[in-house]
């Protein structure tokens, strides 16, 4: 069940379309009118970028209202256009996800619109409980998809647009250009491999991560690592390291020690994730690495558990970059 702050009704509440301001103004209207005049943008300068696409993913056309007797923000997603087809009919299956962000936990999203690559979604939705001051800490993020049945959806292009940069009472209405998500620009960690075929320990050492990708609303993120031991794709054991609040570069320096016989160590893997922290909604993945002699995540991390079983009894160290997925 959603929360009362967001939702998406069935049915157009018709009373909240009609809402006008004037000289009846209720005293708290007028409060939140002079405030909407006077805002800042200090606490959303990671979102304001003006730069063009780097590629053209598209359009998507929006609106913006505000309720001032009700405080509820007033969302309506009516098109998008030329957006890139991601199937093999070369047409999509778009939908739109929405989030105000920092609150990345509680997500609305769009009906899907079947092979189209202009689609029409027509669709309203309401966030209640939202006084004008709160909105100023707010990021609208609207990340468009394309729905796959059989795998992974994928991602078309997103836009990200703070309040605090929009006028309310003028009910204004956007295109915007999509723009498409980053890729592979994770960040990087420093790992150690260590293998001691006499007593069966294998060691793994994080030591430090640089330019890892910011989750939170302050361009930071709050990192920790969890690591999983793997017989197969059976999880054996599970670790985590501290976290580390405000930062895209933590050093670690945390050693974690496994047993595992010598017959098994060709087996095993080592699943490593770099998650985000979050006090409000769920911790979210910044990327990680597969540390295995088959398989790995990439080159790199194979050659480097490799290198460990050919090199008992020494300390192998090596940066891994990591990888979204």
């Amino acid at each position: 069940m959603l929360p009362p702050e967001a939702r998406t009704p069935t049915a157009p509440n018709k009373a909240l379309h009609n809402v006008k301001g004037g000289g009846g103004d209720h005293p708290s209207v007028s409060q939140d009118m002079a405030f909407l005049q006077n805002r800042s943008i200090s606490l959303v300068d990671m979102y304001i970028d003006n730069s063009e696409p780097t590629e053209d993913v598209g359009q998507i056309h929006f609106s913006l209202e505000y309720d001032f007797q009700n405080t509820t923000l007033i969302l309506r997603i009516i098109q998008g256009k030329d957006l890139p087809a991601k199937d093999l009919s070369g047409t999509s299956d778009p939908y739109v996800r929405v989030t105000l962000l920092p609150d990345k936990k509680h997500r609305l999203e769009t009906k899907i619109k079947r092979r189209t690559l202009n689609p029409r979604w027509n669709e309203t939705f309401y966030f209640e409980g939202f006084p004008i001051q709160k909105l100023q800490s707010r990021v609208l993020h609207l990340h468009v998809f394309d729905y796959d049945r059989f795998s992974r959806d994928d991602s078309i292009g997103e836009i990200f647009l703070p309040l605090c940069q929009v006028d309310l009472s003028e009910k204004p209405s956007f295109w915007k250009a999509l723009k498409p998500p980053a890729k592979d620009k994770c960040g990087e960690l420093l790992t150690s491999l260590c293998y001691h075929p006499s007593n069966s320990i294998l060691t793994l050492t994080l030591l430090k991560a640089r330019n890892l990708k910011a989750k939170d609303i302050n361009g930071k993120s709050d990192p920790y690592v969890k690591v999983w031991l793997q017989f197969g794709d059976k999880r054996i054991e599970k670790r985590k390291t501290a976290i580390f609040k405000c930062t895209l570069n933590p050093v670690f320096n945390d050693t974690f020690s496994f047993t595992v016989p010598w017959e098994k160590i060709r087996e095993c893997s080592l699943d490593v994730m770099v998650m985000d922290f979050d006090n409000i909604g769920r911790n979210e993945l910044i990327g990680r690495i597969l540390l295995a002699g088959k398989n790995g995540s990439g080159a790199s991390e194979t050659k480097h558990w490799q290198d460990m079983i050919t090199k008992p009894r020494q300390t192998i160290v090596q940066w891994h970059r990591l990888k979204p997925e």
